[in-house]
């Protein structure tokens, strides 16, 4: 989602593309908000202006890289890029395309007020489907380059949130999904477009017509534990499965004996949107071990998506049941520490494929095989296990959850004073 491939006249990539991931583009994200203001963007996007989202992209190439901006003709988002060399066809969905500060969220279309506001041209842009919607057919050129047939039906789809969420059928309101992959995403069915006057959260269109989500991000949820794995458990050239770190971790007691993670490896979205936020490891003492910081990481990842279950709850957003998807949710240990910080049964489901899955129902909806992704759900998505919160745990989790929240605020006083060393420099 929201990565910029840029285009020129002949339909060749002009520079490697800028993923979600770069935040490279603050400064333009800055910019946008002064310029516009934040309760007009809000308006206009249903966003506010992060440098994750693909305007953003745009704006530093042409900022950073005029020559390269003069030849663009075409944006694309990454997947649309892979359908349009299957197809020929320029096109997009509204989920994946909410991503972009370039939509109208809450009227489904694009934004004109945007793009006067950043003097885009609307003929950069692809055309918009539903996700379950025919946008094309598989090319002679795509059928060379993947074995597929010529003329196969290609829905518009939509990106790995939106798709996530339909794979594990939250889409109908009430239903949520927490997501671990490199990211973390908790995410809401709603059947309209829900605001956060702070702007903390954002509010997509679903996959499904009609439909909207509302979802807070933690960047660095599966990268944190990943990021501790790469640096700190290797042995001997070899790296430690998560398997094997999990195992070690669930031998230490809830609440990892005072030990406080704050995942902010890559900055923050929710609820912080605070590009310069960095990770915290938070009351170290002499007995602590390598297993208890593994713990506090999970815990720590647990707490951060928590923020947007306390925000769903402030802007009135339904929670009736809670279903994990990613990497995150095949571990029994990061379930079950899930349960009890968000104080909820949470459900695994029989097919994993998370995204992928989503992806297949949209195919085929669209193929006529169910005629609405709801009724599609209903069929193919199935519980296999629900975990509950320990109901001694969870309160402990609860009482730490308010240290957990002024991590946050510390760590940007702290920032805030500048580097120690520095300042010795410049003296």
């Amino acid at each position: 989602m929201h990565g910029a491939v840029l285009l020129d006249a002949q339909a060749q990539v002009v520079r490697p593309a800028l993923i979600w991931c770069d935040v490279r583009t603050e400064k333009q994200a800055q910019e946008l908000t002064s310029q516009i203001g934040a309760e007009r963007l809000r308006q206009l996007t249903s966003n506010p202006a992060l440098p994750n989202f693909t305007l953003t992209k745009c704006l530093w190439v042409r900022e950073n890289e005029p020559e390269n901006w003069e030849r663009v003709r075409s944006l694309m988002l990454p997947k649309d890029y892979v359908r349009f060399r299957l197809t020929g066809e320029r096109a997009t969905d509204l989920a994946d395309a909410s991503g972009t500060l370039l939509l109208d969220v809450a009227h489904r279309r694009w934004s004109e007020e945007m793009l006067d506001y950043v003097h885009m041209d609307r003929s950069l842009l692809p055309s918009l489907y539903e996700s379950p919607e025919i946008c094309g057919q598989v090319s002679a050129e795509g059928a060379s380059a993947t074995g597929l047939v010529r003329g196969t039906p290609v829905v518009a789809g939509a990106g790995d949130q939106a798709a996530g969420a339909i794979g594990i059928g939250a889409v109908s309101p009430g239903a949520v999904s927490a997501t671990i992959g490199t990211s973390g995403v908790v995410l809401a069915a709603t059947s309209l477009p829900a605001l956060d006057p702070q702007g903390r959260v954002h509010t997509f269109c679903h996959g499904l017509p009609n439909c909207w989500l509302v979802m807070g991000v933690t960047q660095a949820a599966g990268l944190s534990l990943r990021w501790f794995r790469d640096q700190f458990a290797t042995s001997n050239g070899q790296v430690e499965s998560y398997e094997d770190l999990t195992a070690q971790a669930a031998k230490i007691p809830a609440g990892s004996e005072g030990l406080l993670w704050a995942p902010y490896l890559m900055g923050e979205r929710t609820p912080h949107l605070d590009a310069a936020a960095r990770g915290m490891l938070v009351g170290l003492t002499a007995s602590h071990t390598r297993a208890h910081v593994v713990r506090a990481i999970l815990e720590g990842v647990a707490f951060s998506l928590r923020d947007t279950f306390t925000i769903f709850e402030q802007i009135g957003v339904p929670v009736r049941n809670v279903r994990l998807g990613g990497g995150g949710a095949r571990s029994p240990l990061w379930r079950q520490i899930q349960a009890d910080v968000y104080g909820q049964a949470v459900e695994t489901l029989a097919a994993e494929e998370g995204a992928a899955y989503g992806a297949a129902i949209l195919a085929g909806v669209g193929a006529k095989s169910w005629s609405t992704v709801g009724e599609a759900c209903a069929a193919v998505v199935q519980v296999a296990q629900t975990t509950a919160p320990d109901v001694q745990n969870s309160l402990l989790m609860n009482r730490a959850y308010p240290s957990y929240r002024r991590l946050y605020p510390s760590m940007k006083a702290i920032l805030n004073e500048g580097n120690p060393a520095e300042k010795i420099a410049e003296t």
